[in-house]
């Protein structure tokens, strides 16, 4: 029911992840990301708690793969059969598992600075759409997430329509930078999140500056934002 993507800028120090189902609000259910420490995502018939398992062990100091091993060490081993999980760390490394009972067409695709998985696919070519086009896609870490998530519907996307999407980004300045989700529409979300992407990146660091120090963050032209 869902394909996604976390991707780390080596440049910038960002943490990105891209996601899409037919469910729906996938994106409050299943993206994990910390400043600094990496991002996990956990999808297929979604446990949260598992994501946010994950970047604990990050925090700790677990590589990627450690982390992974970790956490499925310590899960009821036959819930842990449904689901997919994905993580990141802040080297870059990758690590991805999907439990026996994952549905349909399902896998993970594993790089340094990117990983994907997905199930009830199209086929497996939808992964490899996700990580090259976000590897070799410039612009800004939200502009290679939101190009993924258009390849791999392009490339056959899940065996049915998608509802939802998202995406998510951290950096440095201890909240989601980027946070931008649609929850429900009957036709096009990945298309709809790309109208959404285009109105905020353009604000997105004035938005920083204002949490950070609202004395010289600019103004919108709102009543009463002077």
């Amino acid at each position: 029911m869902t394909f996604s993507l976390i991707l780390r800028d080596p440049e910038s120090g960002e943490f990105g992840s891209a996601i899409s189902s037919s469910s729906p609000a996938v994106a409050a259910r299943c993206l994990n990301l910390a400043d600094g420490i990496g991002a996990a995502n956990s999808q297929n018939v979604t446990d949260p708690r598992l994501g946010a398992q994950l970047i604990d062990r990050l925090r700790a100091g677990d590589a990627a793969q450690e982390a992974l091993d970790a956490v499925i060490a310590g899960a009821d081993p036959e819930t842990i059969e449904y689901r997919q999980l994905l993580v990141l760390d802040s080297a870059g490394g990758s690590a991805a598992f999907s439990g026996a009972r994952a549905l349909g067409t399902f896998g993970a695709e594993t790089r340094e600075n990117a990983v994907a998985g997905g199930n009830m696919l199209a086929s497996l070519d939808v992964l490899d759409a996700l990580v090259d086009t976000a590897l070799t896609t410039s612009g800004r870490i939200e502009e290679r997430l939101y190009a993924a998530l258009r390849a791999a519907l392009a490339a056959g996307g899940e065996e049915g329509p998608v509802h939802s999407a998202g995406i998510s980004v951290v950096g440095e300045a201890g909240w989601r930078v980027t946070d931008l989700r649609v929850d429900w529409v009957d036709d096009d979300p990945i298309g709809e999140l790309g109208r959404v992407l285009e109105e905020w990146l353009p604000q997105r660091d004035d938005y920083i500056h204002r949490g950070i120090n609202p004395a010289v963050a600019p103004s919108y032209g709102v009543p009463g934002d002077e």
